[in-house]
């Protein structure tokens, strides 16, 4: 008897471990549809560069970021010799069309020093561009094509709305793959990435695959709407490791209306270096949680010097937005117009303080600019 029950436990757990029937379809999400419907607006961008001569490696390089970075490969340089005669090469990305007269968006990294670019839609019709103007800061080129009848064009959607953990699309011409679709979900918001010149991108953190010739493509939501701007990955060989980093399209929207009115744009400046506040930082100033910028150092004459900023200040909000992590400041001064005043809340010798400041505009600044010392 007790030999039988051990059968009938034995054939009970048998039976329970094959009837599993799969997960159910319903269950996940279908992106044929949205490819299908997006496809036609979205394109290859192909261009020409003219290498000058004698031109080596290192100063061919229009990475923002040092030797040896992880991003670095993502931008897809050439390899150049030193003392080689001025030619031209070919490279490329993707980008889409956001308006039926014509209107393409790409990466600035894509069409950079390009002496020819050329359009190829899906349908195999392909139009000579013109630049309308891009931001090196912002990875962000406005393109122009002309067509006989109007184009196919994608919705621009709220990247606000976008959430942690929603699905996402992406398409775009890998390895000159054209039209690749690849799918994955949002991984972070409001990403700061070091570097010389993506410290004023609020990136959008994702899974989606995406690899070399994917820059300037769309990131859609599952309503086919277009969230952001794919512009790099972090790879330690150059090729999709999991992390892939898009421009969410409310931020490059303000960045397109610039370029289109005035065929520039225009960030906010407040002249600090600022670093993270650690644990022990932050209990070395009674501040509690860590939290905000601390300043390091102020460059003379900016508008933190005339506001009365002082190094080891702690902005702890600014335009009354909290600063949790100090790469949080930059991408929030940088969306303020020029010359607008605002206000910052700065923790100094244990207490809050409010600053007023009229926020400067930004420009290339030398290396070499005093700061003030810290005293």
């Amino acid at each position: 008897m007790l030999r039988r029950s051990f059968y009938l436990t034995i054939f009970l757990i048998s039976t329970s471990v094959f009837s599993f029937s799969g997960i159910d379809k319903e269950d996940l999400p279908n992106f044929s549809s949205l490819a299908e419907y997006t496809s036609p607006a979205v394109v290859n961008v192909s261009v020409v560069k003219t290498i000058p001569s004698g031109r080596d490696r290192m100063n061919g390089s229009r990475s923002p970021f040092p030797p040896g970075s992880p991003f670095e490969d993502f931008f897809n340089f050439p390899f150049e010799e030193r003392n080689q005669p001025e030619r031209k090469i070919q490279s490329g990305g993707s980008g889409f069309i956001i308006s039926a007269d014509g209107y393409v968006l790409t990466n600035h990294h894509v069409i950079e020093d390009a002496s020819e670019i050329t359009i190829s839609l899906n349908d195999r019709r392909e139009f000579k561009a013109k630049l309308i103007g891009s931001d090196k800061k912002a990875d962000v080129a406005v393109l122009k094509i002309n067509a006989d009848k109007d184009l196919p064009f994608l919705k621009l959607g709220n990247s606000d709305e976008v959430k942690v953990g929603d699905w996402v699309v992406a398409i775009g011409s890998p390895y000159r793959l054209n039209f690749s679709v690849t799918a994955g979900i949002v991984s972070a918001k409001t990403r700061s990435v070091p570097g010389q010149e993506t410290s004023y991108i609020p990136f959008i953190q994702s899974d989606v695959a995406i690899n070399p010739g994917n820059s300037g493509g769309p990131l859609f939501n599952m309503n086919g709407e277009v969230v952001g701007i794919n512009a790099m990955i972090y790879s330690g060989s150059g090729g999709y490791m999991g992390i892939s980093f898009t421009i969410p399209m409310n931020y490059a929207k303000e960045i397109v209306d610039q370029i289109k009115e005035t065929g520039s744009v225009a960030r906010g400046w407040l002249g600090v270096s600022v670093q993270e506040i650690t644990k022990d930082l932050a209990d070395s100033f009674e501040l509690g949680t860590p939290r905000g910028a601390l300043i390091g150092s102020v460059i003379k004459d900016s508008p933190a010097e005339k506001a009365g900023f002082k190094n080891g200040d702690v902005i702890l909000e600014f335009d009354g937005k909290k600063i949790i992590y100090s790469g949080d400041l930059p991408l929030i001064v940088g969306r303020i117009k020029p010359d607008t005043k605002v206000d910052a809340l700065v923790f100094r010798n244990k207490r809050e303080k409010m600053i007023a400041v009229k926020v400067g505009q930004l420009e290339e600044l030398d290396p070499n600019q005093p700061v003030i010392a810290e005293k």
